[in-house]
């Protein structure tokens, strides 16, 4: 009995791949990020830039959001040198500048970067990274403030964590994100099932 629950701990025991490993399966070309700035590499991460594209819910359209009906949102739009203001106690999507590939045995998480969330700026990636994703990732931004923040293009804003597989999936990621290089709203409504993702 000690010896079975022993292999299923072994089993289920995460692997965070550290920055060497990255290093090296970037040059290898199995783990795709570009743009890489080397000085955004971390010990077990790296750091994403915030890109040019953001989403907002236009809230004028509807009046309830629904996950069987197709949500209309505001294209927004900055140049590299222009900011974009997330209002109190406001939602945005946006998208990194950088592209992620992974390969079939590896998945990764983004989370936001400490120094952001300790102004009230919540990031998260909308949805796990999952085994053969290839694109740019959308980020859901939340303004816990009572005052607006100002964000410029090309500011480092997240951070991605690596982590191995303990085998290869047969089944790699081609969902309805695979492939966006912008800012994407949600597609629940191309849902077939409760479980689509």
């Amino acid at each position: 009995m000690c010896g079975r629950a022993v292999g299923f701990a072994a089993i289920l025991r995460i692997v965070i791949v550290s920055r060497e490993t990255l290093q090296e399966l970037i040059a290898a070309g199995e783990v795709v990020v570009e743009p890489l700035d080397p000085d955004h590499m971390q010990p077990a991460s790296i750091d994403l830039t915030l890109g040019t594209h953001f989403l907002k819910v236009d809230e004028n359209s509807i009046d309830r959001i629904t996950l069987d009906s197709e949500l209309r949102y505001l294209d927004l739009h900055t140049g590299a040198d222009e900011e974009i203001v997330i209002p109190p106690l406001s939602f945005l999507l946006a998208v990194t500048r950088e592209r992620i590939r992974l390969p079939a045995n590896m998945t990764a998480f983004v989370e936001g970067r400490s120094s952001i969330g300790r102004i009230g700026l919540f990031i998260q990636n909308a949805g796990w990274v999952d085994p053969g994703f290839d694109g740019t990732i959308t980020l859901e931004l939340f303004n816990a403030n009572r005052l607006p923040i100002r964000l410029r293009a090309g500011r480092r804003i997240c951070q991605i964590v690596f982590a191995q597989l303990d085998r290869s999936t047969t089944r790699p990621y081609q969902g309805k994100y695979q492939h966006q290089s912008a800012a994407v709203g949600s597609r629940i409504h191309l849902d077939t099932t409760a479980a689509d993702s």
